[in-house]
């Protein structure tokens, strides 16, 4: 294989299975350090994590194990996810996105009344290791977990907590109107009052005081 057919690592990263969900960072993005700022205090391996994404050769390779290539794998994923959040919330980021959402490869809302509006990705917390990604229905605004568990390992940092908002925000043509159906619980084809419930139980709990009295 040439030089000029081998694949990058952030293109071998966005391929693999389960990984769909990432768009491709521009390198130009990434070589930017002002990009970066405060990122080298939350990954380990920094240095080497950034020179696998860019697919530089290290400084010091020296003899290290198959334990610290390991090591130094998981930080360039993680630090290539914190990369993708911040890149996302970028014009270019945001064009990319827009393009796997239009062509429905976040997957479609499973609310019935949302009628398979499409959705995107999603990060209940900006600190990596919290919470595994969801995804956003832009219709009912609720999150919902990814249906496949090939998606179950990534963390939703690396998408954020701003995401769709933004893309929303940059294309309000894009945003859905909120559903105007939802479901409404009927007995016997009438409508249950919201009391009805608590009367039951007010109901019930007197029944038994009762009966303990007789």
């Amino acid at each position: 294989m040439s030089s000029s057919e081998e694949v990058s690592w952030i293109n071998w990263f966005c391929g693999l299975r389960g990984n769909e969900y990432f768009c491709e960072v521009d390198e130009d993005y990434i070589q930017d350090k002002f990009n970066l700022t405060g990122l080298s205090e939350m990954v380990p391996h920094y240095k080497r994590a950034l020179d696998m994404i860019l697919d530089l050769e290290p400084d010091d390779e020296g003899d290290e194990g198959q334990g610290q290539n390991d090591l130094v794998e998981q930080a360039a994923e993680m630090l290539y996810g914190l990369i993708h959040a911040r890149y996302i919330l970028t014009n270019r980021g945001i064009a990319m996105m827009l393009e796997k959402y239009q062509n429905s490869e976040f997957g479609t809302c499973i609310r019935v009344f949302c009628e398979n509006q499409l959705m995107m990705p999603i990060g209940l917390s900006d600190q990596p290791g919290e919470s595994m990604v969801k995804l956003y229905c832009p219709k009912c605004q609720d999150v919902y977990v990814p249906k496949s568990s090939r998606y179950h390992h990534i963390d939703g940092a690396y998408f954020g907590t701003s995401f769709p908002h933004m893309l929303f925000m940059v294309h309000p043509e894009y945003r859905p109107k909120p559903s105007a159906s939802s479901f409404v619980p009927r007995l016997y084809g009438f409508k249950i009052h919201p009391l009805a419930y608590q009367l039951q139980v007010e109901a019930s709990v007197h029944w038994k005081e009762t009966r303990k009295r007789a």
